[in-house]
């Protein structure tokens, strides 16, 4: 009987030792093995969220560096063609019929003659304005206005007024738009000037009246006869060519610059991310662009600093306008 009792005693207690074996872990085991594994996990994961963030950040630099190139060229190809850019006396004066001196061609041009998209003065500057000698590809006729093919048509030319504006968003009203600022593009273009013209050719934008080149405009100079254009918009009536976006992202702070650009030669505000240096006599322009590359990956704190100044790329152009003028 104790022989059995003997046996049946060691028989539960092997049986106990093996289902210990195989319970699995006990809570300090675990709690020690979750604590090593943070103290591993933590320091990998902040490092790759560094690496995920610092490419973020260098993408977006890079981004912004090839948008203003982008953008800077456009303009470039563009001024190539002007024959005449207004400097600060002609796009910060109103016409003036009285004083020709003091005339300009600000109430003439958006936004206090409202186009879509630049309606508001506080947002919305003129900053490059100048006139431009257009080609047309096939816009006239070789002996009657309703040829049309390119075989039977010929090419010519046309002035256009072309517009550069900074337009700003820095309360965010417009959700399309970084909280920065864009550069829009406004372009009123004319007629044709040939016998034949054809539909491509002899119709003009909404507006449009021609440079002031006759010789019975009363003037001294030709920025005199210039800043004497007037739209050919009635009273009270707006243009209906849109403003349209050429690159968004642009800085709205910047350092103080300082430099030999002065008034009336400067248009625009040194410490923006748009601003001019124009020659009206010259036909010469150079142009200043700093984007904010910080816009792209925060809301807030997009002011520029010296700390952060990578993040606020800038470049220029100088351009002389090759564009022919015919009281040349």
């Amino acid at each position: 009987m104790m022989n059995a009792l003997k046996f049946i005693l060691i028989s539960q207690l092997k049986h106990s030792q093996k289902h210990q074996a195989i319970n699995g872990f006990t809570l300090i085991e675990l709690l020690v093995a979750m604590i090593i594994a943070v103290m591993v996990i933590t320091p990998l994961m902040l490092f790759m969220v560094n690496v995920l963030n610092s490419d973020r950040q260098e993408q977006a630099k890079a981004t912004t560096e090839q948008e203003l190139q982008s953008a800077l060229d456009y303009m470039a190809r563009d001024l190539q063609q002007a024959v005449y850019i207004y400097d600060a006396d002609g796009v910060t004066r109103n016409r003036n019929t009285t004083d020709l001196t003091l005339s300009g061609i600000q109430d003439q041009i958006p936004p206090v003659k409202t186009a879509p998209n630049c309606t508001d003065a506080t947002v919305c500057k003129p900053i490059l304005v100048f006139w431009k000698r257009e080609f047309i590809p096939n816009s006239v006729g070789v002996t009657s206005t309703t040829q049309t093919q390119e075989s039977s048509t010929d090419d010519n030319y046309a002035y256009s007024l072309v517009g550069y504006y900074l337009i700003t968003n820095t309360n965010g009203s417009n959700s399309t738009w970084s909280k920065q600022a864009r550069i829009g593009r406004f372009q009123i273009r004319g007629a044709v000037n040939a016998l034949y013209a054809n539909s491509k050719g002899n119709t003009a934008d909404t507006g449009f009246n021609p440079p002031p080149l006759d010789s019975n405009i009363t003037a001294t100079t030709l920025k005199e006869r210039m800043n004497q254009w007037q739209t050919s918009l009635a009273a009270g009536t707006n243009y209906t060519q849109q403003v349209t976006t050429l690159v968004d992202y642009i800085s709205t702070t910047g350092p103080s610059v300082s430099g030999s650009c002065s008034s009336p030669r400067l248009v625009g505000d040194l410490t923006t991310g748009f601003y001019a240096c124009v020659d009206a006599n010259e036909v010469l322009a150079q142009v200043f662009l700093r984007g904010n590359a910080l816009a792209r990956i925060q809301s807030n704190n997009l002011n520029y600093q010296s700390i952060q100044s990578s993040y606020f790329p800038n470049s220029s152009i100088r351009v002389q306008g090759r564009g022919f003028l015919f009281n040349k």
